[in-house]
């Protein structure tokens, strides 16, 4: 049936629009959006941007004092929510890039905590300042976080990050207050544990923020496959970093077929709050599928959705599109949908695509019940209420049943 429905079109809104358009649309989604003017030139191999057809962008020119001024002026202007930590760089309607290459970065960074009363968060590979990131993070304690893209410290590193800064910079990074948390994975045995100890031998304060890295479009297979095999491994490496017993605070949020397992009771109770009949179909991605087949089986009509759209391994409700359910429909004509779906950041009722309910239902002729309840909020406090690498070895690499839950299958 799909294959006689139109192809779902996203809404544009970039056309015909000047690049400050970009710059605002990005700052009212919490974002300080920087550009290099050109394609991010660390060229990491596993980077998610190196597809990203699938939604309109417009990258503005190179980030000039003239457009820092209005970027800073627009964001002072906006009311101080003490919980909020800006984003530095957007990731919506621009490239992705990691802005510390831009000349003036540190020097902005060190205006925005000066000139106005908001937190700043922001990524990188390490291309940052020492000893001057960590003496803003003394002058401006509790207002930045840093999120350290370590990624690994193994022999897989030139592969994954051909320049990338020298590890030997990067333990400079870490030695000092600015790391909240330092994120890297594994590639292999004795790469993700090995990192951990070495990290922790100079920073006993950051967060570990480990796991796998998950290939999507646009990545090459070598690359795909070397992430792949560090899946494998996943387990023991994270036991030897449990038994090892660093002070750190360590957390495993990558995958989301253990964060569906970690979090099945909940996603049950949900499920059942939503008091559905066995005749109504529900949308859903790969794992919370396996979970809901696991649990509750002909409760209802589990509707299993891949992530086309993103490709490669993606598995998160989520990030589906309705293109992605259009592909699935085989004769239904009611869906039930999560809200989640359709709260990304390009508007009201859209996916990450752009493409609003409306035109699903008015291509389709489907008739939607939305899933308010199962909403972003309610899916990012299940991505991190059960995230710590103690509850992954304990309830998942040490439970039996988690033998039964990955034997099983998804529906054709």
């Amino acid at each position: 049936m799909a294959r006689d429905l139109p192809v779902l079109e996203p809404t544009l809104v970039l056309q015909d629009k000047g690049y400050r358009e970009v710059l605002i649309r990005e700052m009212d989604a919490g974002k300080i959006p920087l550009s290099l003017g050109k394609k991010c030139p660390v060229e990491c191999t596993f980077c998610y941007e190196l597809d990203h057809s699938y939604r309109e962008t417009q990258d503005p020119p190179k980030t000039t004092q003239d457009d820092w001024e209005f970027i800073l002026n627009y964001i002072n202007a906006k009311p101080t929510d003490p919980m909020q930590f800006w984003c530095l760089g957007g990731n919506e309607y621009m490239e992705w890039t990691d802005l510390f290459l831009h000349p003036k970065a540190m020097e902005w960074v060190e205006d925005f905590l000066k000139y106005t009363d908001k937190n700043i968060q922001f990524f990188t590979v390490g291309f940052v300042h020492v000893p001057r990131i960590h003496k803003l993070a003394e002058q401006y304690p509790g207002r930045i976080n840093f999120e350290l893209s370590v990624i690994t410290l193994s022999r897989y590193r030139q592969q994954m990050m051909p320049h990338a800064p020298s590890v030997r910079h990067l333990m400079k990074v870490l030695d000092g207050p600015a790391v909240s948390s330092a994120n890297f994975y594994t590639f292999d045995e004795h790469t993700m544990s090995e990192d951990a100890k070495e990290i922790s031998k100079v920073n006993q304060k950051c967060v570990l923020w480990m796991g796998c890295l998950t290939p999507v479009r646009g990545i090459k297979d070598e690359t795909a496959n070397l992430m792949r095999q560090g899946r494998k491994s996943l387990g023991v490496e994270a036991e030897r970093i449990y038994d090892a017993g660093l002070p750190n605070m360590t957390t495993i949020h990558t995958e989301a077929y253990v964060t569906a397992f970690l979090n099945r009771k909940r996603i049950v109770s949900a499920f059942d709050a939503l008091e559905l009949e066995k005749k109504d179909t529900v949308v859903m991605a790969g794992s919370v599928h396996k979970i809901l087949n696991m649990y509750r089986k002909h409760r209802a009509r589990f509707l299993f959705v891949p992530n086309t759209t993103l490709g490669g391994d993606s598995d998160c409700t989520v990030l589906l599109t309705f293109e992605d359910i259009r592909e699935r429909l085989n004769g239904q004509k009611r869906l039930h949908i999560p809200k989640c779906i359709m709260e990304s950041g390009r508007g009201t009722n859209m996916d990450i695509k752009g493409v609003t309910l409306d035109e699903f239902t008015k291509k389709t002729g489907m008739k939607v019940r939305i899933l308010h309840k199962i909403d972003t909020k309610f899916a990012n406090a299940r991505l991190y209420r059960n995230g710590t690498l103690q509850n992954f070895v304990e309830d998942y690499v040490r439970n039996p049943r988690t033998a039964e839950y990955e034997a099983l299958p998804f529906s054709a």
